[in-house]
């Protein structure tokens, strides 16, 4: 549903921009959307949201693929490349709570559901005496849930609420630069064809420069960190004057360790800004807990 309406909005963008130009769209249904019933980090991680849509682009049989950014694995098959990020939706992450409007109002061992390693540490951290459990499905799959009491909150992203006009579900819009958000969240990708210049132009209209600046940062900091493991990995960037604050995360799977870094640069640096924090992190002790995670990745039944 949500992916139908994102994909909706940038058809119509495009539409906007060459009236005279017939846009058509595929529904292609991914791996990751059929798998509902697991944890995602146990099934392959979000890249089993794009690859048969990545498929289609390499074949021929679709132009253009429509991604929310933090879908999408830091390294991209080779023939592809994202063309175009229009304007950033809100990045941050929502916590809507069944009963109450603010987080003091969930008691001890209050459900919490989110099948985000990174929203589930962020959590942890704060409020140890939370049960965090696994919650799958589409947006409104998970606040149908909520509101049938297996859960007593659950954590979105505020874009996805957004976008499918339910923003006044949220309870809490967490500060991004404390509870940080996923890299490239808020952000829709269209990924198209290297060598096929002739849409990469179609595309250009769409492009926003801070949002495409902004992601380039955090996408910097996921590569040098290795985004191939689910591991709680958050990386936030945002335009202050004329330089980019880049803020990354890397926590342990318990929330008990959280390694965070802060760095700045103009906006000409941003890949090296995004090198520059990973380095940060990994030197205060987040290699280790990746390290950790991605063994226990290799050696459990498909994930961590």
């Amino acid at each position: 549903m949500l992916a139908l309406r994102q994909s909706g909005m940038m058809k119509a963008a495009l539409e906007r921009f060459w009236p005279d130009i017939r846009f058509e769209l595929q529904i292609i249904k991914t791996t990751g959307d059929k798998i509902t019933d697991a944890p995602l980090a146990k099934v392959g991680g979000k890249g089993l949201f794009v690859k048969e849509i990545e498929d289609a682009l390499l074949e021929g049989s679709a132009d253009l693929a429509i991604h929310s950014m933090k879908d999408v694995p830091a390294d991209l098959p080779e023939g592809l490349v994202i063309a175009a990020l229009p304007e950033r939706e809100d990045p941050r992450d929502a916590l809507i709570i069944r009963d109450g409007e603010k987080m003091a109002d969930l008691p001890g061992g209050a459900l919490i559901g989110t099948s985000s390693l990174r929203r589930a540490a962020q959590m942890r951290a704060m409020r140890p005496d939370f049960e965090i459990r696994d919650l799958r499905g589409n947006l409104d799959t998970r606040l149908r849930k909520l509101d049938e009491g297996r859960f007593d909150a659950i954590i979105l992203a505020a874009a996805g609420l957004n976008r499918m006009e339910w923003g006044a579900r949220a309870s809490v819009l967490m500060d991004p630069v404390e509870f940080i958000p996923a890299v490239g969240q808020g952000a829709l990708a269209i990924e198209t064809r290297l060598e096929d210049p002739a849409i990469r132009r179609l595309l250009e209209p769409l492009d926003h420069f801070e949002t495409a600046t902004a992601v380039r940062a955090e996408r910097s900091l996921l590569l040098e960190l290795g985004g191939g493991c689910q591991v709680p990995i958050g990386g936030y960037a945002r335009i202050a004057g004329k330089v980019v604050e880049l803020f990354g995360l890397v926590a342990s799977l318990d929330g008990r360790q959280m390694f965070r870094a802060l760095g700045s640069a103009p906006f000409e640096d941003v890949v090296a800004l995004g090198k520059k924090v990973a380095e940060e992190l990994l030197g205060k002790g987040a290699r280790q807990i990746l390290d950790e995670v991605c063994r226990a990745s290799e050696t459990g039944p498909g994930g961590v």
